[in-house]
């Protein structure tokens, strides 16, 4: 299971865009920038699927659901904790129906599932980051204050303290403002969070004004090893690099038009701590 999204990645899923991604009929409505390349999109996920498993995690990769662009982006539709997944419930309801069908994948790889957030509550997986004591919790366009309480509640039955952010327009979710880097690190939007915000951790700050919606948005591979879209956040990368962090550059160009940074391209499942961690 995964208790802390800076442990070791071991077992996540994706979702290969094969025929869906390419098929957006009302790009507003799927929050999407433009259609994609289909060559370049699929060539630039086998890069994110092998440089995973170059790194020994389980990689995972469902067939998209159909009518469902937005299914390649996995990562919003449940969550995963250390007791089974929570089935979580979209906020753009051009998503809705991908919650069940996420559900299903995860029963018939054996998860348990410990709850689910029902109407009127929205969350949506890029509005939480799990940090071992810790739940980052954002409100946003995406995820409503009822569908945070209720996320909340279960989260607090296994432990975990929750910080709670109302977010501004500046970004879809919270995971465009913060990402963990290691068990204990996190990589920030300077000027976005309140004092106090980040205690118990260590914290490498970037920019944040004049920058894209997914500027600390990365992709924890293990401590202080994390991939980054290059196509967008070169800034986020030096700053990084400068303090410790390897950064393994991918062009994630494809889905930055369907409005998607690393993290929400996958669904972890599984993370480890590191040995003697």
């Amino acid at each position: 299971m995964l208790r802390n999204e800076g442990d070791r990645l071991t077992r996540v899923i994706v979702c290969t865009p094969r025929e869906e991604y390419f098929e957006v009929r009302d790009l507003e409505a799927q929050n999407m920038n433009e259609v994609a390349d289909p060559v370049r999109a699929v060539e630039q996920h086998d890069g994110l699927k092998a440089l995973m498993k170059t790194f020994g995690a389980e990689v995972i990769d469902v067939p998209e659901l159909a009518d469902h662009p937005n299914s390649v982006f996995t990562r919003d539709v449940a969550l995963c904790t250390p007791a089974g997944y929570v089935e979580l419930r979209m906020g753009l309801p051009a998503r809705r129906g991908e919650e069940g069908w996420m559900a299903g994948i995860l029963d018939s790889l054996g998860v348990p599932e410990v709850g689910m957030i029902e109407p009127p509550g929205t969350v949506e997986g890029g509005d939480v980051i799990l940090a071992g004591s810790v739940a980052f919790v954002g409100t946003s366009q995406r995820t409503n204050e009822e569908g945070a309480h209720q996320l909340s509640t279960i989260l607090r039955t296994m432990d975990y303290e929750v910080r709670s952010l109302a977010l501004g327009d500046s970004y879809l979710h919270l995971g465009g403002a913060m990402s963990a880097i290691g068990p204990d690190q996190l990589v920030c939007c300077a000027d976005v969070f309140p004092p106090g915000f980040f205690d118990g951790f260590a914290v490498v700050q970037v920019p944040h004004r004049g920058q894209r919606p997914s500027v600390a948005n990365v992709i924890c591979l293990r401590e202080n090893q994390v991939i980054a879209n290059a196509a967008e956040n070169m800034e986020t990368i030096a700053i990084l690099e400068a303090n410790g962090v390897t950064v393994h550059r991918l062009d994630l160009s494809e889905f930055r038009k369907g409005a998607g940074g690393p993290t929400c391209m996958i669904l972890p499942l599984q993370r480890v701590p590191e040995e003697g961690g």
